[in-house]
């Protein structure tokens, strides 16, 4: 019984602090204090992780695809900015 009780509180205070960090981060976003770039950045692993649930229907599945999606979108953009660098462009 005080186990449960121990995870319940537990993962209270967990969504209370995620809460909070939204919070947190639409205000600096309404103050200005971050830029759009950077949280559209940060979101894409989750709309990714979202489109590959949908198709998939599993989280282990989708979060498999997500994986595997970031990273050759990494090693293509490692390549499109060395090649940049390469041919100045």
């Amino acid at each position: 019984m005080i186990v449960t009780i121990a995870l319940g509180l537990g993962l209270g205070l967990v969504g209370l602090g995620v809460i909070g960090m939204l919070i947190s981060g639409i205000r600096s976003v309404m103050k200005g204090k971050q830029d759009i770039k950077k949280i559209v950045t940060m979101i894409v692993p989750f709309v990714v992780f979202g489109i590959a649930y949908g198709i998939v229907g599993t989280i282990v599945e989708a979060a498999l695809g997500t994986m595997l999606f970031m990273l050759a979108a990494m090693v293509l953009l490692i390549l499109a900015t060395g090649l940049r660098g390469t041919l100045n462009i």
